[in-house]
């Protein structure tokens, strides 16, 4: 019955080879939604803005990313079913019955296709974009989120307007696009139980999903499911609680992707960890008494989970906060800041995140030809710099200070140098490790008690003190202001 299971699953249509994963299988429908524009459009955004400037090899995009993301998130689920199944069988010699077959395959695919869209909303040199000045000014414009959704029913997935739209939100927003032209009905799928596992969405999911639902937690709980307070309305919302947590959680397929990818695509081996090993030691969780599903993970795979989270501390500290690439960072966003001086891609750009017949029009190739026209135009700005590769002259690298000690740092710096304090350039990350703790105490350890081979859950630091040595780590690198030609009044440039 097991492999009845993974035949159910492994049925796709096409295979796309990707360098970290090797060959990844697709469905109709997922290739349908790969083909639209609006997810063609991610093959020209880079998966780490212009990291390539530091790491060369850096050039991969938020396309293979998220075709990634969806495989790693399949995989997940697949391990979690495999390992239940295995257990069950030993014991119990359980067939599956053909609904929760079709529960598993309905939540399966609806994993897959949230991963597959949970990036689609990334703009321009991704998270650059939205943290350059004018890019935020423009982003918080009233009105602007009713001018995203004008003539779309925006109440099923936020039942109240966001003051300030991230990223996500757009995501959202392009994946009620897409999945409106792709046949859903011919996969047995539905648009509000995939975009209600996306964050920033509230949804209630459909009567198809509660029902499978309730299929799932009583295969998956067994005598357990009945039991507790948990009554049949509450299920749904913690099956699609789990669901959730595989495309954005403290172990998800997003970041497990990204670390595998981002690793082998600049040539560094600190983001190395055992997806394998990591994947084969997932378990479903629950807690009748909270009540809590979730994911948990057994005693003998708490090596594979700290090397998981060392390595992406690791990547924070060693790749993404490299001096470097904070300096060209800030070279970005100010060379982003100098293209919206211009009236004309002001009202361009300004157009594209208000209205979805244009969204697809922002790609990190819009921004490099932008760039080029400044830099002829004003060889000393900011655009030439990204253009021909001139970096921030990097002055010190100070942990973990306060704003206040980064200015006094900034004026001791420009006293010893003997230049203008406003000379000095700051670029901080902060790597946010401090509430790793109690976001991993939500992920459960499977304890087995070694007299009567019953197990139980425990919060994961209650098992393991490796989980509370981590605290949110801020690295600020100093550097000296490039000699660069205002293009405009000097209240509108930093």
């Amino acid at each position: 019955m097991r492999r009845a299971v993974n035949d159910l699953l492994g049925a796709y249509d096409k295979l796309i080879m990707d360098p970290v994963h090797g060959g990844i299988p697709l469905y109709r429908h997922e290739i349908q939604v790969i083909d639209h524009p609006l997810f063609q459009r991610l093959r020209n955004i880079c998966q780490n803005d212009i990291l390539s400037l530091v790491f060369p090899g850096a050039t991969h995009s938020r396309f293979l990313h998220s075709i990634g993301v969806m495989h790693v998130g399949t995989r997940m689920f697949r391990s979690m079913i495999d390992a239940y199944l295995r257990e069950r069988q030993l014991s119990e010699r359980t067939d599956l019955s053909l609904s929760q077959l079709d529960a598993i395959d309905y939540l399966a695919k609806t994993i897959r296709l949230g991963c597959l869209l949970h990036d689609s909303g990334h703009s321009s040199f991704s998270h650059q974009f939205t943290q350059a000045r004018r890019i935020r000014e423009l982003m918080s414009r009233p009105q602007r989120f009713r001018d995203l959704w004008r003539g779309v029913d925006f109440t099923c997935y936020h039942p109240e307007e966001p003051g300030e739209l991230e990223h996500e939100h757009y995501s959202v927003r392009v994946a009620h696009d897409v999945l409106s032209s792709v046949d859903l009905d011919t996969a047995g799928l539905d648009a509000v139980d995939v975009i209600g596992i996306m964050e920033t969405t509230d949804v209630s999911p459909s009567d198809t999903f509660c029902h499978h639902a309730r299929t799932f937690w009583e295969f998956i709980a067994g005598a357990d499911a009945l039991a507790g307070s948990i009554g049949e309305q509450d299920v749904p919302a913690l099956v699609m609680g789990l669901l959730s947590s595989i495309v954005s959680g403290e172990i998800d397929a997003d970041r497990a992707d990204y670390m595998l990818r981002d690793g082998f695509h600049s040539s560094v081996t600190i983001g190395g960890f055992n997806l394998d090993h990591l994947l084969s030691n997932l378990r479903f969780g629950w807690d009748v008494s909270e009540p809590w599903m979730g994911l948990a993970i057994t005693q003998k795979g708490l090596g594979a989970l700290e090397d998981f989270v060392y390595s992406r501390y690791q990547m924070y500290r060693k790749v993404y906060a490299h001096k470097t690439a904070l300096g060209f960072d800030w070279l970005l966003r100010e060379a982003i800041n100098e293209v919206l001086e211009d009236p004309e891609s002001f009202d361009w750009i300004d157009t594209c995140l208000s209205d979805m017949r244009y969204f697809a029009e922002l790609t990190d190739n819009f921004f490099w030809e932008a760039f080029r026209k400044v830099a002829r135009k004003h060889p000393k700005s900011y655009s030439f710099c990204i253009v021909n590769r001139v970096k921030l002259n990097h002055l010190d690298t100070r942990e973990n200070l306060d704003k206040q000690q980064i200015d006094d740092h900034s004026h001791w710096l420009a006293g010893e140098l003997a230049m203008a304090p406003s000379n000095v350039v700051t670029c901080s990350m902060r790597a946010r490790f401090s509430n790793i703790q109690d976001n991993f105490n939500g992920i459960k350890v499977l304890v087995k008690n070694p007299i009567t081979r019953e197990r139980s859950l425990r919060k994961i630091t209650e098992v393991s003190a490796f989980f509370s040595k981590f605290g949110d780590g801020t690295i600020t690198h100093f550097y000296s202001r490039p000699e660069v030609t205002r293009m405009a009044p000097p209240d509108l440039l930093e």
